[in-house]
């Protein structure tokens, strides 16, 4: 080393790191002709922690707090350097720092449809999307896995492995919690508690742990979507005659307050329930309707406009109620 090089060689006695922006997750402590020196300051705050590498080893971890850097502080590193305890002199070795804050409102979900085994439907194609929230805890694991030596490693570079990660996760969450997918709405705190313990391990190996899962929505595809309207459009066919009676008092009062009265009344109610009749006869087949009446037949019928009841075709007046049949 030239006596040149000696003069602009800078001896560091403080190393700290404030993040400057969100969704820093490890930054190198610029070294670029500088050695730290002997007794110099570090200081780790309470969402940080850092760690040395000295010549590609991994040595000494640090949480928060103010360090004097010595043979002390410097154990790993002082057995990886054959230090004795009289070493006084600056020293060559990079510091990285880890952000341990919690990174929330990180966004997963389905680009493509998953197929499902559906308890109800069989095999279904399922999307869903939803957040989650992770911090890291493991520096050294980190680093040796993901950021290496790295300037900087952000939020952002991990995002797609862990998003991956995830919906790898999602079929096996789904299958394995037994809820059909008509009652998921219900139970999506359980699916996203589920999915959380699943995936959990595979943060793990990175260092980081999964602080929160959050499912938001589940959904089919707008085909198969349309399939179950219909389904359930199928299923209300059922309660038509219960609609038609309810849909007939609901007419009632309105037919009361109208001048003609009680006559307009009996009518609507006998046209109401006739109509009923026939149309959840027709959906559900449990009758055809009678043959069209032959001129002069003497039992063909006819419905009296003021009460509804079944009358003589050729009747002009009502047996029942007396009303002119017009």
């Amino acid at each position: 080393m030239s006596l040149g090089d000696f003069i602009k060689k800078q001896f560091i006695d403080v190393i700290q790191w404030t993040e400057d922006a969100d969704g820093t997750l490890a930054y190198r402590y610029p070294m670029r002709d500088m050695e730290i020196q002997y007794g110099a300051q570090l200081t780790v705050r309470e969402s940080q922690m850092a760690l040395f590498v000295n010549e590609g080893k991994a040595a000494d971890t640090f949480g928060a707090g103010l360090y004097t850097i010595e043979t002390r502080t410097l154990p790993v590193l002082t057995n990886l350097m054959n230090w004795d305890k009289l070493f006084k002199s600056p020293f060559k070795s990079d510091v990285y720092f880890f952000s341990t804050r919690i990174q929330t409102d990180q966004k997963w979900g389905t680009q493509q449809p998953i197929t499902i085994r559906d308890k109800d439907f069989g095999m279904v194609r399922l999307r869903g999307f939803g957040i989650y929230s992770y911090h890291l805890v493991e520096p050294l694991k980190f680093h040796q896995k993901l950021s290496g030596t790295r300037e900087l490693y952000a939020v952002s570079d991990l995002e797609g492995q862990l998003r991956n990660t995830i919906l790898g996760q999602f079929a096996d969450a789904f299958a394995t919690s037994g809820v059909p997918f008509l009652d998921m709405a219900a139970n999506q705190g359980m699916l996203a508690d589920k999915m959380k313990q699943t995936a959990a391990p595979a943060f793990g190996e990175y260092g980081l742990m999964l602080d929160s899962f959050v499912v938001e929505n589940l959904s089919l595809p707008d085909e198969l979507q349309q399939k179950l309207d219909e389904r359930i459009g199928m299923n209300m066919v059922g309660n038509m005659q219960q609609y038609t009676q309810y849909q007939v008092a609901q007419s009632m009062p309105i037919a009361a307050a109208n001048q003609g009265g009680g006559a307009g009344l009996g009518a609507g109610l006998g046209a109401g329930m006739a109509m009923g009749k026939a149309m959840v006869d027709a959906v559900s087949g449990g009758g055809a309707p009678p043959p069209a009446a032959a001129a002069g037949d003497a039992t063909a019928t006819k419905f009296c406009i003021a009460c509804g009841k079944a009358i003589p075709r050729s009747s002009k007046f009502c047996p029942e109620c007396g009303g002119t049949q017009g």
